[in-house]
């Protein structure tokens, strides 16, 4: 398995300045695993208790509404933190499932030694205000993305940010991120190819 190390160090360093000493605190909670596509990092109704980063691969967060329809709502690739905060914020069941889409390298690291850390070391606490900042703009960004964009434009955001999107998941799933139909992103292609 691939050793990210410093590609994971300059990820970080670019929310907080860490010091390597500080980051190898980090990396020791942190467990490299690899996961097939198709499965579960976070079920529906389980209650979270770790922070993920990905490495390679895709994963995605999705809502299953009363009718049983899934409503994509992130698609998480290399290199991006992710959790079902919520969940472990509140210690109550996710509502969301975290679902691999493709085999994935992903660390796994323990909320709770994570919370331990910033308790005891200010760089980590300073990271983490910093990007649970990021996410909030983040959060904005998305929603003014969704609410300004046509369906194209959002397509063509999705593109710019994972250009080989097509090679990698399925049209159904890229079509429930961009809150189409699979028919609605086959029309999108075709008139754009």
């Amino acid at each position: 398995m691939t050793d990210y190390y410093d590609v994971n160090y300059d990820l970080m360093c670019s929310f907080y300045p860490l010091s390597r000493k500080v980051y190898d605190k980090l990396y020791a909670i942190a467990e490299l695993k690899e996961f097939k596509a198709g499965t579960k990092l976070v079920d529906l109704g389980e209650v979270s208790r770790k922070l993920f980063l990905v490495n390679k691969g895709v994963i995605r967060s999705y809502l299953i509404m009363e009718n049983g329809k899934e409503l994509t709502k992130t698609l998480f690739t290399p290199i991006e933190f992710f959790a079902s905060f919520t969940s472990m914020l509140t210690n109550e069941a996710s509502e969301f499932v975290y679902e691999t889409l493709t085999d994935c390298h992903i660390y796994e690291i323990n909320y709770k030694a994570f919370v331990d850390l910033c308790t005891t070391n200010i760089e980590v606490l300073k990271f983490y205000s910093r990007y649970l900042e990021f996410l909030f703009m983040e959060g904005e960004s998305t929603f003014i993305a969704i609410s300004s964009m046509n369906a194209k434009e959002r397509y063509l955001k999705l593109k710019e940010r994972i250009p080989n999107i097509e090679n990698l998941i399925p049209q159904y799933q890229i079509a429930s991120y961009l809150n189409i139909t699979p028919v609605q992103l086959s029309r999108i292609r075709s008139k754009m190819y």
